[in-house]
């Protein structure tokens, strides 16, 4: 199958390209490298021997990606595109609105013009808000985000059903990611933020690698075992597996589907960072601050529907993500830009 893969050279999706040449697809990234390096491209040949086609394009420049995908002819869409800092999006909500929903309109608009009717889309745990308690389920009640990155998530979310529901013949997997860190087992590959970090485990890295001096802990008196916030991790790698799996299910399931990818287990902060300094064999030092606004204290993966409908279960551990997320920091202390 040929997929294209839209912000095929970030974080995730990379790992992502990577799980899909080796399963034998063929990959067409379409970045427009804003938010992640071309070194990209280069790292995953050295990985699979397989360099992807690129094209490198906007998916807001919306004459620019439909020439693209007519050039491409693929024939299913994994998408990844799009502005993911929870806090940036709760400073900057149009741009994110503007941004999320406007490339992923282009996105549709393109496939319906060349009949391509088969979508995996990146959703989120941000979807289930408060509203749920833990461990979440996909069919456990309205969604409803805290925070406007994951509310255009929500909003997509509706949008992919309601089209699914009038239009017969689409294809579409909603899969609803926890917290993917670590890296590929090359240290080729792995995650680049602009910036200072938005998320715990690289912000640990960082700390560890030196290029920032301590981690804060967002408050410790969460009704938890340790005190401090609880969330269900995964490897990235597992992650992308499940976007494989969800691909080629997907040739048997009309309509729209949603899918949690997680382990169902949860892992606090303060066991995060113990984890880390085993793996990294170095100290994480942190201060205490208060909570953070808008943070709940647990949130996990109810994963039985994805087992038993994609056959995919997370099979790597926490130990493994900081392994493997320190090697690669350790061999890219800058990232891509070493």
């Amino acid at each position: 199958m040929h997929v294209l893969v839209t912000g095929g050279a970030g974080f995730i999706g990379s790992h992502t390209v990577v799980s899909l040449l080796e399963r034998g697809h063929r990959v067409t990234i379409a970045d427009d490298f804003d938010n992640s390096s071309p070194k990209v491209l280069d790292r995953i040949e050295a990985i699979t021997g397989i360099r992807p086609e690129l094209a490198e394009v906007d998916l807001l420049d919306e004459a620019a990606f439909d020439a693209a995908f007519a050039a491409a002819k693929p024939d299913a869409v994994i998408h990844f595109a799009g502005l993911k800092a929870v806090g940036e999006s709760a400073a900057d909500p149009l741009r994110y609105y503007a941004h999320n929903l406007g490339s992923t309109f282009s996105l549709l608009r393109a496939m319906k013009r060349h009949d391509v009717s088969t979508l995996v889309f990146s959703s989120s745990a941000t979807v289930y808000g408060d509203v749920q308690q833990p461990p979440y389920t996909e069919d456990g009640g309205r969604l409803d985000a805290t925070n406007p990155y994951g509310m255009t998530k929500v909003m997509l979310e509706r949008i992919l059903r309601d089209i699914a529901g009038a239009e017969s013949g689409w294809h579409i997997a909603l899969l609803r990611y926890f917290n993917p860190i670590g890296a590929h087992e090359s240290g080729l590959i792995g995650e680049d933020p602009s910036g200072i970090p938005n998320n715990l485990a690289p912000y640990i890295l960082q700390v560890a690698v030196g290029r920032l001096p301590r981690l804060s802990v967002f408050g410790d008196d969460y009704p938890t075992a340790d005190g401090t916030g609880e969330r269900d991790y995964i490897h990235v790698v597992d992650l992308a597996e499940g976007h494989v799996a969800a691909l080629e299910k997907l040739a048997t399931t009309e309509g729209a589907r949603a899918w949690n990818l997680g382990t169902g287990t949860p892992t606090s902060v303060l066991q995060m960072i113990a984890a880390f300094e085993e793996a990294s064999g170095r100290p994480i030092p942190y201060s205490v601050g208060p909570r953070r606004a808008g943070d709940l204290p647990q949130s996990w993966a109810d994963t039985g529907r994805a087992e038993a409908e994609l056959g995919w279960k997370a099979t790597r551990d926490i130990a493994d993500m900081a392994r493997d997320g320190w090697r690669w920091q350790e061999q890219n202390p800058r990232g891509f830009s070493d």
